[in-house]
């Protein structure tokens, strides 16, 4: 990694927000700064979503923002919700904001939503990372469904059914 590291609400950059203990935002760089990667840590809800709605909105003029998604262990429709809405600007910018490393539960609330073939969605963030583009900006004109765009792991698992299965190769629960 190139660049600071930092936590959003960190002291000397304000008042943290949200509910305490409940949702940190880490935010780093890479690329000399092209790309920003912002990685909520703990709980994505409706009480709790200010912090990543400020870090993501700090740092909408990156060429491209990667959301490390490791970290959480839940996320309601608000969380949804601001991502959606934060890779709409970022693509109205000619920009692109990607997912890292969803895994349960909140990888669930994205395949029942449909989200998952709205997003780029990485292993993790180290394999985002690699395949960013020298420039950073990659495909921006990539739609919603777009086939070409990388999903955890490669192409999502399906189980014998034909049914899609977990980031992990477990089998999926039935829609």
């Amino acid at each position: 990694m190139d660049g600071g590291e930092g936590q959003e609400g960190a002291p000397g950059s304000g008042p943290p927000t949200g509910r305490p203990g409940r949702l940190r935002v880490d935010v780093r760089f890479d690329r000399g700064g092209e790309t920003v990667v912002v990685a909520p840590l703990g709980e994505l809800d409706h009480d709790t979503a200010e912090p990543l709605g400020t870090a993501l909105e700090k740092h909408a003029d990156a060429a491209r923002l990667v959301v490390d998604c490791a970290g959480l262990d839940f996320c309601d429709s608000t969380g949804l919700n601001l991502l959606l809405r934060a890779r709409a600007r970022a693509l109205e910018a000619g920009a692109r904001l990607d997912l890292a490393g969803l895994r349960p539960p909140v990888d669930r609330m994205f395949e029942i939503t449909g989200a998952l073939h709205v997003f780029r969605v990485y292993a993790d963030a180290h394999e985002a990372l690699a395949d960013d583009p020298p420039d950073g900006r990659g495909p921006a004109a990539d739609g919603p469904g777009d086939a070409s765009a990388p999903r955890a792991g490669g192409a999502r698992p399906r189980d014998p059914d034909g049914r899609p299965g977990k980031p992990d190769g477990r089998p999926g629960d039935p829609v």
